[in-house]
């Protein structure tokens, strides 16, 4: 006799009207933030707009449910990236990819997906409410990664479309590259603030400019 299993999905943000808040505004609050510099070397941006989504199972069952929502197919290779406009997913792991999603689009994308899937083994979760994105660009970007990151950031070893997990400062964060001259940290929320204050201290030496 077959067993027909359910699962309750939950939509995390179910209306505008419901107020999110940065991880990061008590530290514009208590740290402040730069002014502008004409010769700014870094630019740190926090990116509130994304959504995260992890998705779990067999990699071809997987990818044909995100080809058919998104277009977007899975990483074929370990440490490596796709990503159409602003929707990307990342290789984890074998059997695990984190799915990058413009903010509001989440849960009809977590809908789609579990419908394309029937019934296979997968898992689904938004984790975006426990973590966040900072953006990083400029030309002095990788010089910050350098003495931030125990991960070699050198061109030849970390091209455009990689990312991997590595520790920054003495935290674990996932870094990405989804473009030559732009540099995505993803970050646990509770430790938003010291990455912030870190990306200032080293940036400083270079002028950094953080946009609001």
């Amino acid at each position: 006799m077959s067993e027909t299993l359910t699962c309750n999905v939950f939509n995390a943000h179910p209306s505008a009207a419901v107020a999110s808040e940065s991880p990061l505004v008590w530290s514009y609050a208590q740290t402040g933030v730069p002014k502008v510099a004409n010769n700014s070397g870094i630019t740190l941006r926090e990116r509130s707009d994304f959504a995260h989504l992890t998705l779990r199972g067999a990699a071809i069952e997987l990818d044909k449910a995100l080809r058919e929502v998104l277009q977007l197919s899975l990483p074929s290779q370990p440490l490596s990236l796709t990503q159409i406009g602003e929707y990307s997913a990342q290789w984890m792991s074998p059997d695990e990819w984190l799915l990058i999603v413009p903010q509001g689009e989440e849960f009809a994308i977590e809908q789609q997906l579990r419908a394309a899937m029937g019934a296979a083994h997968y898992a689904i979760v938004s984790v975006g409410g426990g973590q966040m994105l900072l953006e990083l660009s400029g030309e002095q970007a990788i010089n910050v990664l350098k003495k931030s990151v125990v991960y070699d950031v050198h061109p030849k070893n970390f091209p455009p479309g990689k990312g991997v997990m590595t520790c920054f400062a003495t935290v674990t964060v996932i870094l990405r590259r989804p473009t030559q001259d732009r540099w995505e940290l993803v970050v646990r929320r509770s430790f938003a603030d010291y990455s912030y204050r870190w990306l200032l201290d080293a940036g400083a030496e270079y002028g950094i400019t953080v946009l609001v």
